[in-house]
């Protein structure tokens, strides 16, 4: 007997006739999606969703009556269910509506397809197979990213096995790798920051070419650190997250001196978090923390584990709080990380370094 498979049932929303019968016919050719719905502005999309019970919708941003950013907040808060950004426009303002409704609930981010360019209709496809299954969770509500109150302390649970206190060294540069659901965790991790953060961050974030000077604009909106793009040859810089560029692995030498390289990719990933993080065990030992975030796939893992064996300290992000628990469970799995906490005490962890660094002690408690 054939073994058959549930079609992925797909809520396509987008204003542009022509876009909408390509998306179609692209994900109709895949032979295992149907698309079940178009939507030419979001309140009908957001209609179509509550009717249909889609399995994934793909939603372009800029759009009349309701954006996709608006779109989505609604959804995610009545029906939830896995969305894909389908956007080519890199305007600013439309930019700032993307990573808003990445903050709202969206998984990820892809170009629109074009017909002069096959890899972009295979990257649609398999973005919708593979986040068709991701689970999600009802958005309530918007949170303000700037609070004028004092930060909340959160209390790490008492499973975590990290002493970070029995440090032999001041940690001295953090890095952080993230996949899908990675910008709003990020965002949350760096919010609470102050801008005289005595410590460089480096940046490894999987996202669709194109997007990175933009990620770098709008997670600058987040947080009181300086969130530049990284160039090859700068050092690092105090207060200042360097996010790696599109199709560049970002790697730190032992003068503190970003290298770019066009080195291999890591399973089509370029940049990849693995050769981060093997360059920061090499030129930081010890003194290096390692933080692996929500994604999907193992991207990470091994670097991780170089970093955690030349006694750098690794933390992961714990199961519950990730949008997609593959990059952490990976790295768990072979035995890299220290502990698992959710982004709001990493950042209060981070919190605490810089504190420790400033009063020039060795060590902190968590």
């Amino acid at each position: 007997m054939t073994k058959t498979t549930t079609p992925i049932r797909v809520v396509i929303v987008d204003d542009s006739r022509t876009m909408t019968h390509l998306l179609a016919s692209i994900l109709r050719a895949a032979g295992d999606i149907h698309v079940v719905g178009i939507a030419a502005d979001g309140e009908e999309g957001v209609r179509l969703v509550q009717r249909l019970h889609p399995d994934l919708v793909t939603m372009d941003i800029y759009m009349p009556k309701m954006n996709g950013a608006i779109a989505v907040r609604e959804i995610m808060r009545t029906h939830p269910v896995p969305i894909v950004i389908v956007s080519t426009n890199h305007k600013p303002h439309t930019m700032d509506l993307t990573f808003q409704a990445l903050r709202a609930g969206a998984l990820t981010v892809v170009d629109k397809p074009s017909l002069n360019d096959p890899k972009t209709s295979q990257h649609l496809v398999q973005t919708v197979r593979l986040m068709a299954g991701v689970p999600v969770i009802h958005h309530w509500g918007t949170v303000s990213v700037k609070p004028s109150t004092p930060p909340r302390k959160p209390s790490p649970s008492t499973n975590i096995k990290i002493q970070l206190q029995n440090l032999k060294s001041k940690i001295r540069v953090i890095g952080i790798a993230a996949s899908t659901g990675g910008p709003s965790t990020v965002a949350a991790v760096l919010k609470n920051l102050p801008a005289e953060f005595p410590l460089p961050v480096v940046l490894v974030q999987h996202f669709s070419p194109g997007f990175a000077s933009g990620l770098a604009d709008w997670l600058g909106t987040q947080t009181s650190l300086r969130v530049d793009l990284a160039v090859h040859g700068s050092t690092l810089q105090p207060g200042t997250v360097l996010l790696a560029p599109d199709d560049y692995h970002l790697q730190i030498n032992r003068a503190g001196v970003v290298e770019l390289s066009k080195g291999p990719s890591y399973k089509g990933l370029r940049p990849s978090a693995n050769p981060l993080f093997e360059s920061l065990a090499m030129a930081y030992g010890p003194a290096a923390l390692g933080i692996i975030l929500t994604g999907m796939g193992d991207d990470g893992a091994e670097g991780l584990l170089k970093l955690h064996q030349a006694g750098g300290v690794a933390i992961a992000q714990e199961e519950d709080s990730c949008v997609v628990y593959g990059m952490p469970r990976e790295a768990i799995a072979r035995g890299a990380v220290d502990g698992s906490l959710t982004p709001e005490q990493i950042g209060f962890t981070l919190e605490q370094i810089a504190c420790s660094s400033t009063k020039g002690g060795g060590g902190f408690d968590v």
